[in-house]
């Protein structure tokens, strides 16, 4: 497991750096000429950025593919984790850790707007789930217990192996306090 520390989340707290790391975890290994395509954006600008995620420990070089003029980069095993309270003491980089909670919402819900405006077959569908539970009325402690035994479960199905008719799924999950709308 890695932690976010300040250098690294101010490397990362760039909405394009963030929208290639996103492209690479969801759609796997890429190039900078593939993602400058998906992305439109000049494939030197990508490269740089590239080689920046890579210095702060985001991605690596897939040195299974490609050759010499073409290099493939990929998200490197494990997880990456980040506690918000460790930034909120240093101005410069609680504005990084704004930055890059900001372009992750909005990153969350071009994920599920994507969903929505696809037409999956009837048993995607009915599996598929966009859930709120509302009025839990918890403890900071009872908080960070539900969220690491729901991480515990999605856990457990990412290391199974893929059946044949499998598709890849996004699971996403936000937990956090809140404070009635004022009137």
């Amino acid at each position: 497991m890695r932690r976010i520390d300040a250098k690294s989340l101010r490397g990362l707290a760039h909405p394009l750096r963030m929208d290639i790391l996103d492209a690479i975890e969801v759609d796997g290994p890429a190039t900078s000429t593939t993602l400058a395509a998906r992305l439109g954006e000049n494939t030197g600008t990508i490269s740089w950025h590239l080689r920046l995620l890579a210095e702060h420990g985001y991605l690596e070089e897939d040195t299974e593919r490609g050759n010499k003029r073409e290099r493939w980069w990929r998200v490197p095993k494990g997880t990456t984790t980040l506690d918000p309270a460790e930034f909120s003491a240093d101005p410069e980089t609680k504005g990084a850790l704004r930055v890059y909670l900001s372009h992750l919402a909005e990153t969350y819900h071009r994920h599920v707007r994507k969903y929505l405006d696809e037409d999956w077959p009837t048993e995607w569908q009915t599996a598929a789930s966009l859930s709120a539970w509302r009025n839990l009325r918890l403890t900071p402690a009872q908080l960070q217990n539900l969220n690491d035994e729901l991480s515990e479960v999605v856990n457990r199905y990412r290391e199974l192996e893929p059946a044949p008719d499998a598709e890849r799924v996004l699971v996403q999950f936000q937990s956090f306090p809140q404070r009635p709308e004022e009137k």
